[in-house]
C-alpha cells in the first residue's frame, strides 16, 4: 500500500552494566545508553539476556508483570529502592521457542523477572518502563559455540519489532579490583579488551575463540559475564554484519567493559533517513550501519 510505513529491523546490543550504582548515576557511559534509547526505533519489546540469569537451563520469563529483582548487597538503599516497572509480554516467550527451535526453552512464569543486569541499563535508554521487557537465562551447562549459535538464531525477532539486548562484561575479574588505578587498567586487561573488540569489528564468529587468549583466565574467571556478548557476535553474524565502537573505557574497580550495538538498518529498498539531531548524539558511534557498536561501562 502506498505510503505504508516498513518496520525497520530493530537493533541489537551488548551493552557492559558494571556496578549497579550506574542506575543512579549520570556519567560518559549511562549518558551513551540514553542516547541509544532515544536513536532507535520503538520497540514492540526488549529481550536481554542478563549475565544475572545465568542457571542450569534455557529459559524465557513469561509473566505480565515482571517483578524488579535487586539480585546484590552491600549497595545503599537508594538502589534497593529502584523499580522497573516494564510490561512483560507472555507471547514473546513462545516466539523465542520457537525461533532457537530445536533447543528447548522452558517459560518461567513465576521464578524470575527484571534483574540489575537489565535494569539497570535500561532505567536510562527507556526511562519510562513502557516497552515489555522479556529475560533469556544463559544456560551455565551449554558451551560458548552454543550461546554463539543461539543468538544467530535469535535473527528473525529483529524483524518483529524486538530490541535484543544482551548485558554482561567483557572483563569481569572482581578480585582484581585496585581502586589506585582510577582511570587505567592491567595490562592484561586491556589486552584482552582490544583482543575481544578486535574480533568484533570483523570477524564476530571467532569470539568463541577468545578462549585461548593467553589472557582469558584472568578476565574471564567465571563466563556469566562474558556469554552474553556471544549472543550479540550471533546476530551479528546471521546480519553479515562487523562492529563498530560505540564507547569504551575502564572502570575505577580495573574492569574494562565494552559492548555492542547492531545499529538499526531499513528494509532493502528503503530510503535512510538522513541522520539528525537525534543520531548525532551518537556521534561517531552510528556512523557505520553495516555494523556492530561496541558500548561499554565502568
Amino acid at each position: 500500500m502506498s505510503g505504508e510505513t516498513v518496520p525497520a529491523v530493530m537493533p541489537a546490543a551488548f551493552i557492559g552494566h558494571g556496578s549497579p550504582m550506574n542506575a543512579l548515576e549520570l556519567n560518559r557511559y549511562t549518558q551513551a545508553w540514553r542516547a541509544f534509547g532515544r536513536a532507535v526505533p520503538r520497540p514492540r519489546a526488549i529481550l536481554v539476556v542478563s549475565a544475572h540469569w545465568y542457571v542450569g537451563a534455557t529459559a524465557v520469563t513469561a509473566m505480565p508483570r515482571p517483578r524488579t529483582i535487586h539480585d546484590f548487597y552491600g549497595f545503599p538503599q537508594e538502589l534497593f529502592d529502584v523499580a522497573y516497572p516494564a510490561p512483560g509480554l507472555p507471547e514473546l516467550a513462545e516466539e523465542v521457542a520457537d525461533v532457537v527451535h530445536p533447543t528447548w526453552v522452558g517459560a518461567d512464569v513465576d521464578s524470575w523477572g527484571i534483574d540489575h543486569g537489565t535494569w539497570s541499563v535500561l532505567t536510562h535508554a527507556f526511562p519510562d518502563a513502557d516497552i515489555p521487557v522479556v529475560q533469556l537465562s544463559i544456560n551455565a551447562f551449554k558451551g560458548l559455540d552454543h550461546h554463539l549459535d543461539l543468538g544467530a538464531r535469535l535473527a528473525p525477532l529483529r524483524e518483529r519489532g524486538v530490541l535484543v539486548v544482551a548485558s554482561g562484561n567483557v572483563v569481569h575479574n572482581l578480585r582484581g579490583v585496585d581502586p589506585r588505578l582510577l582511570d587505567e587498567g592491567f595490562d592484561w586487561a586491556r589486552r584482552f579488551d582490544e583482543a575481544a573488540k578486535d574480533v568484533m569489528l570483523a570477524r564476530p564468529t571467532e569470539v568463541a575463540a577468545l578462549d585461548a587468549h593467553r589472557d582469558f583466565d584472568r578476565a574471564v574467571p567465571t563466563p556469566d559475564h562474558f556469554i552474553p556478548l556471544l549472543y550479540l557476535a550471533g546476530l551479528a553474524d546471521a546480519a553479515g554484519d562487523g562492529a563498530q565502537v560505540l564507547v569504551d573505557g575502564v572502570a575505577v574497580d580495573d574492569r574494562l567493559h565494552a559492548g555492542v550495538v547492531l545499529p538499526h538498518r531499513r528494509p532493502a529498498g528503503r530510503r535512510a533517513r538522513p541522520a539528525g539531531r537525534r543520531a548525532a548524539r551518537l556521534g561517531q558511534h552510528l556512523t557505520d550501519t553495516r555494523g556492530v557498536a561496541a558500548v561499554s561501562e565502568p
